[in-house]
């Protein structure tokens, strides 16, 4: 077992400190955090733009198995090589995230080789994430009918998604046309930033004063506000009507397969990925876009995600297994005088103590090396 030492990430988007659980769990690992900063991710894993190093010496988590690879078991060796398969993390979203997807295996190694100022790695980056408390995010896009129903309804969204695109989308069938909601979604983010900008208030003029009138506004208009007053007059707002909005409960987790439209909204969680950093943004953020490669490269599946709430494998363990081979997330909750034996698994473990205290020990097959680090 050992004690690893990890970064965070203050990113723009990220908690102030004093409300960020990613700064609490910072200081406890030993950083010194700086409280005139939002503090937005904490990684553990190898990855080079934040990799973990073991407590007490001037060593990488990489380096380290890659000196002792039969850490990762002999499963892992064959896969996935003398790397850590998967990248774990904490987030403290105070403001949404960017409309965002992330590439498949194939689309990540050209988008590297092409571009690696952008795109830092070869790998894909499927990823589940498992609300700590109350989480909000856009996720994939919403039915037909239901984005029918927005375009008839928000005049806005129709101009600059274009009257012939949109009609065109108005006519397809119940059970929706990927080809049809590829030029729709395309249109729209490849729209004309003065006519967005010119949407945007439209629509903002429109729905504040019919809810200061006292018309309860739905959920998604009250969204779309909100994500204005984050990024004014960004084309992502729009897009936020072609994403189902999506709500967990701390304990509930989602996953997203690559090439699938996203956000975070807001909210506390941790997130496991395949070991790599790519993200292809299109809006909600002031960093790289890549909007022509987001929208040919989109799977424009249809349907709300699922929402796993847990396997339970133990009195106090449940177990989150996405359709994902680099990774799965126990959690574990232990009441205090009581005890829980991690279940054995053939790969490589990272264990995160989000509340409370307690003692972890190795089990008794474990071995101290000859760097004196344990096993």
């Amino acid at each position: 077992m050992l004690s690893l030492v990890c970064p965070a990430q203050n990113y723009a988007w990220g908690r102030p400190a004093a409300e960020s659980e990613v700064a609490k769990l910072a200081s406890l690992n030993g950083s010194v955090v700086d409280d005139s900063k939002p503090f937005a991710e904490l990684w553990m894993g190898t990855h080079p733009s934040g990799p973990a190093v073991i407590s007490g010496h001037d060593t990488t988590l990489k380096q380290w198995i890659q000196a002792h690879p039969e850490a990762l078991g002999d499963a892992v060796l064959k896969r996935f090589g003398t790397d850590l398969p998967y990248l774990f993390k904490v987030l403290s979203v105070r403001t949404a995230l960017s409309i965002q997807s992330h590439p498949d295996k194939a689309l990540a190694e050209r988008l590297h080789a092409q571009n690696p100022k952008d795109y830092k790695d070869d790998n894909h980056k499927p990823e589940m994430a498992l609300a700590l408390d109350g989480f909000e995010a856009l996720c994939g896009f919403v039915s037909a009918d239901e984005l029918k129903q927005a375009l008839k309804a928000n005049p806005e969204l129709k101009l600059c998604v274009g009257e012939l695109v949109a009609n065109a989308f108005l006519e397809v069938p119940a059970d929706g046309s990927k080809s049809a909601l590829k030029a729709a979604f395309t249109a729209l983010m490849t729209c004309d930033t003065s006519k967005v900008s010119g949407a945007i208030n439209s629509l903002v003029q429109r729905l504040s004063p019919e809810a200061a009138a006292g018309r309860q506004l739905s959920s998604k208009e009250q969204l779309v506000l909100r994500l204005n007053d984050q990024y004014p007059n960004d084309v992502g707002v729009l897009s936020a009507f072609f994403l189902n909005q999506v709500r967990l409960n701390a304990g509930e987790a989602i996953y997203l397969a690559a090439n699938e439209p996203h956000a975070y909204v807001s909210g506390e969680l941790v997130e496991c990925m395949a070991a790599s950093d790519n993200v292809i943004r299109a809006g909600l953020t002031p960093k790289f876009r890549d909007t022509k490669v987001l929208c040919e490269s989109l799977t424009y599946n249809t349907g709300v995600p699922e929402v796993l709430k847990g396997d339970r494998i133990h009195d106090h363990v449940k177990v989150y297994r996405p359709p994902f081979e680099e990774f799965e997330i126990q959690r574990m909750e232990v009441p205090a005088g009581e005890s829980v034996t991690v279940p054995t698994n053939p790969g490589p473990l990272l264990l995160l103590v989000d509340r409370g205290a307690g003692t972890a020990a190795a089990a008794a097959a474990a071995s101290m090396m000859g760097d004196g680090l344990q096993q």
